[in-house]
């Protein structure tokens, strides 16, 4: 009998192809598994440079990969050893899943996000199927439980993790001194200025963390307002400023000290004129990925003399962990509550799968894109 099949939009990466693609429909095959509908997949910039085929790794013994890692769904079936989640939850998935091998007590432990091998999988990414297709099997301790309530929002939370671990290791690090408001009644960012690079998705959901945690939230970024984004940051109480108009030798003078730099820009010019004016003590936290093999200048003597008299940190993170998805998922009530007019204007348009080529190798422009599988 043959396998039954669905949609998938995926690659084909030796056809250098982009394409909805006849997938086997998953079926169970551990008791600690659950099957998943597939609601809403959010489309990034990392699916887009997949679609340019700089990488990408298909399963072995597969000639394609099937897309998506922000993902939204419904849950279908569960497992016998199913402890936690029932069939009509909503969930979102993680990304990495572990390498496994002895030598890595990261992922011995479920840190696949600090993998020491870099022999990890990630889901639509690297060596194992995304989510961007009709149903898809997943075990339990890789899902992460919504709330009805957001089901508009929950497709959000995967690139909202990005800050969620990036916050959590500042506020690890600078336990270093007294940096943390600790005062009765005060948020912990109360009193500290943060700068945030860019103002895609990554940077709008990390400037409304750090609102949250009571930061002074300035994003800086190209476009000058007046434009959607601009608006969404205004709203959450943030200022917005255009580095086209305002130099980061100007903008260090109009904030004062910079103690956090949260970038999710990935532009090195920028970060490093940047970083050239953290202030002391402060905190630069990488996110972006810029592409390889361009080359910018920097005044490494100086740099190397601020961090030092400055007792300055730079730290890079990537992906995350289970806690940094039930935190993303908690903060999105949270924004839901306080800003949702600038949480709806986020996801710029929700699309049927056949939209895949314009969203994935065009020109779609907004902020947010999201393919919704349920319509």
């Amino acid at each position: 009998m043959s396998q039954k099949k669905m949609r998938a939009i995926g690659v084909r990466p030796e056809e250098k192809q982009v394409a909805i693609i006849d997938h086997d429909h998953p079926e169970i095959t551990a008791p600690t598994q659950v099957k998943v509908q597939s609601l809403d997949v959010g489309i990034c910039g990392t699916d887009r440079e997949i679609c340019t085929f700089v990488y990408g790794a298909p399963p072995e013994g597969a000639d394609y990969l099937v897309l998506g890692h922000e993902s939204l769904g419904k849950v279908v079936e569960v497992g016998t050893d199913v402890k936690e989640l029932e069939v009509g939850d909503l969930v979102v998935p993680s990304v990495r899943r572990p390498c496994y091998e002895d030598t890595c007590r990261p992922c011995a432990i479920d840190r696949q996000d600090f993998c020491q091998t870099e022999n990890f999988v990630e889901r639509g990414i690297k060596r194992d199927h995304g989510y961007m297709t009709e149903f898809w099997v997943e075990y339990e301790k890789h899902l992460n439980l919504v709330p009805a309530e957001l089901r508009d929002y929950a497709v959000l939370a995967e690139p909202l993790t990005i800050a969620e671990k990036a916050v959590d290791q500042v506020w690890q690090i600078q336990k270093r001194l007294p940096w943390q408001n600790e005062e009765p009644g005060k948020k912990p960012g109360e009193g500290l200025n943060a700068v945030v690079l860019g103002a895609g998705p990554i940077g709008i959901l990390g400037a409304m963390k750090l609102v949250v945690e009571g930061f002074k939230t300035y994003v800086y970024t190209r476009s000058p307002a007046p434009n959607p984004k601009s608006e969404i940051v205004e709203a959450i109480g943030a200022e917005y400023i255009s580095n086209t108009q305002v130099s980061t030798e100007e903008l260090a003078k109009h904030i004062g000290s910079i103690d956090l730099v949260y970038e999710g820009l990935g532009v090195a010019k920028v970060s490093f004129d940047v970083l050239m004016h953290l202030g002391l003590n402060g905190i630069f936290c990488f996110t972006g990925i810029p592409a390889p093999g361009d080359k910018i200048d920097i005044p490494g003597n100086d740099l190397m003399r601020n961090v030092v008299l400055k007792n300055q940190i730079i730290i890079g993170t990537v992906n995350a962990d289970k806690s940094a998805f039930q935190n993303a998922i908690t903060d999105l009530g949270e924004f839901k509550q306080r800003w949702p007019d600038a949480l709806d204007g986020i996801i710029s348009g929700r699309h049927l799968p056949d939209n895949f080529e314009e969203l994935l190798v065009g020109k779609p422009g907004g902020i947010k894109h999201v393919i919704s599988f349920d319509n």
